[in-house]
């Protein structure tokens, strides 16, 4: 019997493609020359979408496949995968939560300490002989005890909010609706939990229902000197507000994971020297990859057994 074939959409590890290519026929589209003629080879055949978050999945890819089945992200985030197209067409999609939540919250902690407290400058101050040259570098700002705002208190962010518990931080945040099984104040928009924090963490969902959730009035809510960090996706901040924001200063630092337009991301953010970079790796330890691999792994073995999916995501 032929064994299922599957678009892998972008680069995955040995350890995911090795099991995978054990039960499927592999189709890796980011290794054809010609993209067009590959499809226009496999198209046919392919019964399943492996993709990224980053990448997703088009309606227009999706027509082309009359075998199409499922689409299985290696990521939480969905919304570069036309949705609404898969529900008109009966497919299910899948992604892995719960996984990487921890790792994106390390993450958050972590770009949020480096750029308050200037880590990476700091590194450079022992580095390039500044600490012999000058002396002590500049004062820095501190994290604990200050306001910290949530936009968004799902997984990722109640696990910042544990994280920031244990700086003593005053937690507040802002979403859709109050949550009863928390004790932290509810904003029912950014702009207003902007006004009254010193730290606004981003960990929204991406797509079209938070694009630009982030505004120009939230982002000028904000207190001066206060530091932003954005764990979720690019699309939800207001870009051109928010390099306004910090050109102008009324964000005195800020550590930002993910972009409008990534990979190649406006290069202005490089020329701010309080902006701390990482490139959209929140998720990237080996332990959190691996998880979410098997997890993608075991949501396509599923579906061609015919039993559950173990984390479909419901129109």
């Amino acid at each position: 019997m032929d064994k299922p074939k599957v678009l892998v959409m972008g680069i995955l590890p040995d350890w995911d493609l090795q099991p995978m290519a054990t039960d499927f026929d592999l189709c890796l589209l980011y290794e054809a020359a010609d993209e067009a003629a590959f499809l226009a080879e496999h198209a046919p055949e392919i019964r399943a979408i492996v993709t990224k978050g980053e990448i997703g999945a088009s309606a227009a890819l999706m027509d082309r496949l009359p075998r199409l089945e499922i689409v299985a992200c290696y990521g939480v985030g969905v919304d570069a995968i036309d949705r609404p197209y898969c529900a008109a067409r009966g497919l299910p999609v899948t992604n892995t939560p719960d996984v990487l939540t921890e790792d994106v919250a390390d993450l958050a902690l972590g770009l949020l300490l480096a750029a308050a407290r200037r880590i990476p400058a700091a590194d450079a101050w022992v580095r390039d002989g500044s600490w012999v040259a000058q002396g002590s570098m500049p004062l820095t700002s501190r994290v604990w005890g200050k306001r910290l705002g949530i936009v968004g208190l799902g997984r990722i962010g109640r696990a910042v909010a544990q994280r920031a518990e244990g700086f003593g931080m005053a937690i507040a945040y802002s979403g859709r609706t109050p949550q009863d099984d928390v004790p932290y104040g509810f904003h029912a928009t950014p702009a207003s939990l902007a006004a009254n924090v010193d730290i606004l963490v981003c960990c929204a969902m991406g797509g079209p229902t938070t694009q630009g959730l982030i505004d120009r009035a939230a982002l000028e809510a904000l207190p001066a000197g206060a530091i932003f960090v954005n764990v979720s996706r690019g699309s939800v901040v207001d870009e051109p507000a928010l390099l306004e924001a910090l050109r102008s200063r009324r964000i005195a630092a800020a550590g930002l994971d993910v972009f409008w337009n990534e990979p190649a991301i406006d290069p202005e953010f490089a020329t701010f020297p309080h902006v701390v970079l990482a490139p959209h790796a929140a998720s990237g330890t080996e332990e959190t990859r691996r998880a979410m691999g098997l997890l993608m792994r075991d949501n396509l073995a599923a579906h061609f057994a015919g039993r559950p999916l173990p984390t479909e995501i419901r129109p």
